[in-house]
């Protein structure tokens, strides 16, 4: 069974490999480099200093956070640079998962990134924008109902408020817009990647220049590695609390590893998505060059800015005010302090912004993953096909339906409110994030042994070293998640692992050589 799937598969490689003829090769050196940025650059950086600050417990704490998430992030893109070198194909880490180890773990990947990761992110992001514009206008409200919460049972319910139809309304006009072709794509990456780029360095420029306090800076710099402030982080399970102690900031060995272990959820995913022009590569001009490149200097510009943003915040705020900011929005307490009551509108339009052109990326980027699965026989045989603007414009399609679910789809609190699925699905799978990267990078070392005479025109920065030290890092940090984080660790392995029967049916179904992917 085993060497039949590997051998249709396979063949199904060939014909996918002549089939990608017709993407356009559109996508420049700067063009993927404005799709790591874009595609990284959200709302994170905007709101999660508050809970790191809280986690960590000193202006150190907060920034050493950032500092290790940048480098776990560059050394990643500078690994995955020779995957992507070697692979310059449609789908990217898919593809690498299932030439280092086996289809199943290319779907595994791709099951989760469909169900979860990407489209659960991009719709938290269309929510926020949003949000943001019910900021300017109060209308817009995550309250205000067009269909009230169904129930579906005691946890979960179904509805539409107009906060909701806006951010199903983004995705569409996304959506659309990216079936009209990669060039139309790419052009709207670029104006709001630009945009949102100057954005953060105009927020950065004015907390320093503008909106810098004498009473924070003395606060957070000459007291900058004493803990205050800090919640209590508690083992996962209650089987737990009797063998590992709870931890109160980032003091002692334990104390550093436990809360810059649970700090990186935050920051971790506030950098995510920098692989995502991997997924293009069919469609980029010099694939063997500049996807690898496009990682290095995105994944190197959001470090820079993540960093000095945190500075520029600590140049604004106490450590008590950035902990305690309201609704955790920082950015918007830090502007509020420069300019005033107009800071809070500004922030708003800069987060319009940045959400927008953050879902463009991400929803082009998404809907090629679906694609190669599909030419594998292992997605529907609809969305491996490109339309007549050379796009996978059935995959945009499903993908954008799918978000829009994921939109509607609320759980049901106890004090009577509503919460939003995606984001208990999004904390569930930051363990599973982790684990694909791991397995992508450690593919790295179990590639040269595999296939020692293929063609490498980039090799993995200070390999060994640098890979080895993302996998001992990363794998540290979830050991950290699955003791203090169980609760929402387990689920995301069980998501995971539901794609293993869902393979297994698709690959029941799949046609002989020749003959495409099921219906």
């Amino acid at each position: 069974m085993a060497d039949t799937t590997s051998q249709v598969i396979s063949d199904q490689t060939s014909r996918a490999a002549s089939e990608e003829r017709g993407f356009v090769r559109a996508i420049g050196l700067f063009d993927g480099t404005m799709i790591v940025v874009g595609s990284m650059i959200g709302s994170g950086i905007f709101i999660v200093a508050a809970e790191i600050s809280r986690q960590t417990g000193s202006p150190a704490g907060l920034l050493l956070t950032w500092i290790i998430t940048g480098l776990l992030t560059v050394s990643a893109a500078l690994s995955y640079g020779e995957l992507a070198a070697l692979f310059p194909r449609a789908g990217g880490q898919y593809i690498y998962l299932r030439e280092a180890y086996s289809p199943l773990w290319g779907f595994l990947y791709g099951w989760t990134l469909f169900l979860v990761i990407q489209t659960g992110t991009i719709a938290a992001v269309a929510v926020g924008f949003a949000r943001y514009i019910g900021v300017i206008f109060p209308s817009i409200s995550g309250s205000t109902w067009i269909i009230h919460p169904i129930n579906l049972g005691s946890k979960y319910a179904i509805s539409l408020s107009v906060q909701q139809l806006i951010g199903i309304l983004m995705i569409a006009l996304i959506t659309f817009l990216n079936t009209l072709g990669v060039r139309l794509g790419k052009i709207i990456q670029n104006i709001f990647t630009s945009a949102k780029t100057i954005g953060v360095i105009g927020l950065i420029l004015i907390c320093i220049f503008v909106g810098r306090n004498a009473d924070a800076v003395a606060d957070n710099f000459s007291h900058f590695w004493k803990i205050r402030g800090a919640v209590p982080i508690e083992p996962g399970a209650g089987f737990l609390r009797g063998l590992i102690p709870a931890i109160t900031g980032a003091v002692g060995f334990m104390g550093i590893i436990v809360a810059f272990g649970v700090a990186q959820v935050g920051s971790l995913f506030s950098s995510d998505a920098w692989n995502n022009i991997g997924f293009t590569a069919a469609e980029v001009r010099n694939p063997k060059r500049d996807v690898a490149l496009s990682m290095a200097l995105g994944t190197l510009i959001v470090t820079i800015l993540y960093i000095v943003a945190n500075i520029a915040y600590l140049c604004t705020l106490t450590l008590a005010q950035i902990q305690n900011a309201p609704d955790d929005r920082v950015a918007t307490a830090a502007l509020n302090a420069a300019l005033g009551p107009v800071g809070a509108a500004i922030m708003a339009v800069a987060i319009i912004i940045s959400t927008f052109g953050c879902n463009n990326g991400l929803i082009l980027a998404g809907s090629r993953v679906v694609y190669a699965m599909a030419h594998d026989g292992l997605f529907f045989r609809a969305t491996g096909k490109l339309n007549r603007r050379s796009v996978p414009g059935m995959a945009l399609v499903l993908q954008g339906v799918w978000i829009a679910i994921l939109i509607s789809l609320r759980t049901r609190q106890p004090n009577g409110t509503y919460g939003n699925l995606y984001n208990d699905l999004l904390n569930y799978v930051v363990f599973a994030v982790l684990l694909f990267y791991v397995l992508t990078i450690a593919g790295i070392f179990r590639l040269r042994r595999k296939r020692p005479e293929a063609d490498r025109p980039y090799r993995a920065f200070g390999y060994p070293f640098v890979p080895l030290l993302y996998i001992v890092a990363a794998v540290a940090i979830m050991v950290v998640l699955l003791l203090y984080q169980t609760q929402t660790t387990w689920p995301g392995l069980v998501i995971v692992l539901l794609g293993v029967p869902v393979y297994l049916l698709w690959t029941r179904r799949s046609s002989p050589p020749g003959d495409g992917a099921p219906n």
